[in-house]
């Protein structure tokens, strides 16, 4: 993104090629209570719900979004707070690369269109046009358990499945998180939460190519062994 560090957030904004993939519709506050309560009966280990839910929109997920997608474009690098691990590789990079392969070929983006390349890779630090955000946190205190981003993974599919039930559509991401000072100071995240993932939500826009692709997944008979059955 080097060649672009000179643009404003605004005119990244207005140079958008391509139509957002959600309505300009509001999403309403009681609706997205409804949804929460519905997601946090999710498993969790020993009842500990160590997750917390920060639901933005309006002004101040413009503010994230502006934070972010300036930063990006400066060259700040990234402040991520749950850990990334070791960049993909083999057949977890194959699947990275054919997923991308999938959307990259619905939007009509050939490869070496780096100008819509790097559009399509933007909208993730503006949670994708959407008009809420939700970032998911836990606990400070119980960092360093593996029961309690499996909690938060948990309660995050939930709350996308109560959504989708709901008629919005998700994304769960985490560009929208990657300046966590960004995100921390404008969502008004207290010290003592670790800002795990952000989702992205509102009405899908149907006419939206890339909201059409489903990702190819490995077979069952891949993914699982069956032991003892006759």
């Amino acid at each position: 993104m080097s060649g672009n560090r000179d643009m404003t957030y605004e005119e990244v904004v207005m140079g958008r090629r391509s139509i957002r993939g959600y309505l300009d519709k509001p999403v309403p506050r009681k609706l997205i209570e409804e949804i929460l309560t519905l997601a946090m009966r999710s498993p969790t280990s020993m009842n500990t719900q160590p997750w917390h839910f920060h639901v933005i929109t309006g002004e101040p997920l413009d503010r994230i979004r502006k934070g972010n997608t300036e930063n990006i474009l400066a060259g700040v690098p990234d402040s991520r707070e749950f850990r990334r691990g070791e960049p993909f590789a083999g057949v977890h990079r194959e699947r990275q690369v054919g997923v991308a392969k999938q959307l990259f070929g619905a939007m009509g983006i050939e490869r070496e269109d780096k100008e819509g390349r790097q559009d399509w890779v933007l909208r993730g630090f503006r949670q994708f046009d959407a008009p809420v955000c939700v970032i998911v946190t836990y606990d400070k205190e119980l960092s360093g358990s593996d029961d309690t981003p499996f909690d938060c993974g948990a309660v995050t599919t939930a709350l996308v499945n109560a959504a989708w039930s709901r008629g919005l559509g998700c994304v769960i991401n985490s560009q929208g998180i990657m300046q966590s000072p960004v995100v921390r100071e404008h969502a008004g995240i207290p010290d003592d939460q670790v800002i795990m993932k952000a989702v992205a939500m509102g009405w899908p826009d149907e006419s939206f190519p890339a909201n059409a692709v489903v990702s190819k997944r490995k077979p069952v008979d891949e993914a699982a062994r069956f032991v003892g059955f006759e």
